[in-house]
């Protein structure tokens, strides 16, 4: 499903469903050991995801441990993003040379709690949301809005190191075109040589879920 909001040069695997017979390397397994099953499935097959998309891209399989902040360290070459929601985990990998930074999310399309928009987003945001709720009652804008900043900073923190808060980004929606574009409201970050003022991105709604994508496309490639 979320291959539908990525460009070329990305390879994207999802399921719905647990991958059966998932293997964990060693590695792997001893980061996830003393975890609750719930989250042992979730990791398992997010890594099963990542990689059946290595081999789709001639790599061979290797271990995904998380980092300092828990983002997935890809092998040399390679960089991409995992999500995972009930009911669905996805990930998408691509040669560094070809795409610069990716970020994916998926939520359920229902509202997020009371007391957490708030805590996510900003007064404009809620606003504009607010419009887009009831203009298109399908979308759960409010989990939207949380889903592309997630994506957003999975997007970010590859090119900087650095944590983005969720007041750090101001979230547009295109409810028409099925993007929107974040502007980011901290300095600090550089992209192909710029200031990074922002990012573009897709999202879709379908089969119960709110999925939302970010792929920079290299510079070399993007004028082709």
């Amino acid at each position: 499903m979320i291959e539908a909001i990525l460009p070329a040069g990305t390879v994207a695997i999802d399921t719905f469903t647990e991958a059966p017979g998932t293997f964990l390397f060693p590695e792997e397994e001893k980061i996830i050991r003393a975890a609750v099953d719930k989250r042992r499935r979730e990791f398992a097959t997010g890594r099963w995801c990542a990689r059946q998309a290595m081999a789709r891209l001639g790599r061979a399989p290797a271990p995904v441990l998380p980092g300092p902040r828990g983002e997935p360290r890809w092998p040399a070459g390679l960089i991409g993003s995992i999500t995972h929601c009930d009911g669905y985990r996805a990930a998408v990998l691509a040669e560094s040379e070809v795409i610069t930074t990716v970020g994916i999310d998926a939520e359920p399309n229902a509202p997020l709690l009371d007391d957490v928009l708030p805590a996510v987003s900003l007064p404009q945001e809620r606003d504009r949301i607010g419009t887009l709720q009831h203009e298109h009652p399908d979308v759960c804008w409010d989990r939207l809005l949380f889903s592309a900043k997630e994506s957003v900073y999975k997007a970010w923190f590859p090119l900087t190191s650095r944590w983005l808060d969720f007041e750090d980004a101001d979230i547009t929606f295109d409810p028409l075109a099925g993007t929107f574009e974040a502007r980011i409201l901290v300095a600090g970050g550089q992209l192909h040589g710029r200031r990074l003022a922002g990012f573009s991105g897709r999202w879709l709604a379908r089969q119960g879920l709110v999925v939302t994508a970010i792929a920079v496309v290299a510079p070399a490639l993007a004028t082709v």
